[in-house]
C-alpha cells in the first residue's frame, strides 16, 4: 500500500473469540475501508499483557485486566490505511459501550466496558510501540487490494 498511509493494531479481545465475533469484527473494518496487513491468533502471558498495558499500571483496574487479556486467545491485527487509526478508533466505538454511537462494534455487539470486545491504537505513537510489540517486521505484509482507488482515489 501507499507509504505514507499509517498502520494501527487492533486486539479482538477474549471476549470477542469466545463470543465468535472475529469475523463480525473484521468485517465491519474491511468495509470501512482499511486494509488488513498481518494477523494472527495468540495466547499471551502475564508479562506480555503488562507490557502492553503499561500506561495503565497504577489504575485500579490494572490487575483485573491483566487477567482478562490473558485468559484466553487474543487476535492480534494490524490494519494499514489514510486515518486508520481515528477510522479504527470510530469503528470500535466509545470504550464504554453504553456511551459508543449506534453502528460502532462496542455499541452494537457489548454491555460493558469490562468486557468491550476490541481494541484500537489510540495515537501513531502507540499504534507504533504496540505493532512493534506485537509484530516483528516480517510479519507485516505490503499489498494493495483491486479496491484500492475506489477507496483512496482522489478527484
Amino acid at each position: 500500500m501507499h507509504e505514507l498511509f499509517e498502520k494501527t493494531l487492533v486486539l479482538i479481545k477474549p471476549d470477542g473469540l469466545q463470543r465468535g465475533l472475529i469475523g463480525e469484527i473484521i468485517s465491519r473494518l474491511e468495509k470501512r475501508g482499511l486494509l488488513l496487513v498481518a494477523a494472527k491468533l495468540i495466547r499471551i502471558d502475564k508479562n506480555f499483557a503488562e507490557e502492553h498495558y503499561k500506561t495503565h499500571m497504577n489504575k485500579p483496574f490494572f490487575k483485573g485486566l491483566v487477567k482478562y487479556i490473558t485468559s484466553a486467545p487474543v487476535m492480534a491485527m494490524v490494519w494499514e490505511g489514510e486515518n486508520s487509526i481515528t477510522a479504527a478508533r470510530q469503528t470500535a466505538g466509545a470504550t464504554n459501550p453504553l456511551e459508543a454511537l449506534p453502528g460502532t462494534i462496542r455499541h452494537d455487539l457489548a454491555l460493558l466496558s469490562s468486557r468491550n470486545l476490541i481494541h484500537a491504537s489510540d495515537s501513531s505513537d502507540t499504534a507504533e510501540k504496540e505493532i512493534a510489540l506485537w509484530f516483528s517486521q516480517n510479519e507485516i505484509l505490503s499489498w494493495e487490494t483491486s479496491n484500492h482507488l475506489w477507496i483512496y482515489g482522489k478527484n
